[in-house]
């Protein structure tokens, strides 16, 4: 469920806008036109989100900007409290995409970014199966993360990483659960949601997923 990695966020949490800028060298590419990604995700969300994996809140702070009513899910306390400074006003919960406090209000999208890749593929299939019954008739899913067309490019980007003496982001390639579009695919429409994919950079894709 992604908590396996939360002592990574924990120290991660104070450097991660550094890293979404651009400052560290090995996550340049992965972080490639970040702010279109986010700008492409919030332009893709309707009415009152449901936001997974907040960080430090700069999805959030878009969501919030654009008029839309959030509710964060965060499950580093670390990241929990730089969110919580920098928008004091959104409510920010410990949870994760599959275990969560109950939300009573009526949502519109779900929306992550950066994020998804932290379940295995049975978990991100769980995931979904208990956001379809969140979701009212026409609600939405936008995601956006790291993803590859096929097992063979993200083992190419593994090896051109190896190849720049990138070994953070080698690591970091082999040890999370980055999927294949078709597995993404494959899981959202069994369960009945209508996906399409939008690349983003050479690793991120904005996927949008529309229940039935």
């Amino acid at each position: 469920m992604g908590r396996e990695f939360i002592e990574i966020f924990e120290e991660w949490a104070l450097d991660y806008d550094k890293s979404v800028m651009g400052e560290h060298p090995q996550y340049v590419e992965v972080f490639a036109n970040y702010d279109a990604i986010l700008n492409e995700v919030v332009q893709q969300s309707l009415g009152t989100v449901l936001e997974f994996g907040v960080g430090t809140g700069n999805l959030s702070n878009k969501l919030l900007s654009a008029g839309h009513h959030v509710i964060g899910i965060e499950p580093s306390k670390a990241m929990r409290n730089i969110a919580s400074r920098k928008l004091p006003s959104m409510t920010v919960l410990d949870g994760d995409f599959i275990n969560y406090p109950y939300i009573s209000v009526r949502i519109e999208t779900i929306a992550s970014t950066y994020a998804f890749h932290h379940l295995t593929d049975t978990e991100k299939e769980i995931a979904i199966k208990k956001f379809a019954s969140v979701l009212p008739q026409k609600g939405r899913i936008v995601f956006g993360d790291t993803m590859f067309k096929t097992e063979a490019d993200k083992q190419l980007e593994i090896e051109k990483a190896f190849d720049k003496g990138f070994a953070d982001l080698a690591d970091d390639l082999n040890r999370e659960y980055y999927p294949t579009l078709d597995i993404m695919k494959n899981a959202f429409e069994k369960h009945h949601f209508n996906v399409s994919f939008k690349q983003m950079n050479d690793f991120v894709w904005v996927i949008t997923a529309d229940k039935k």
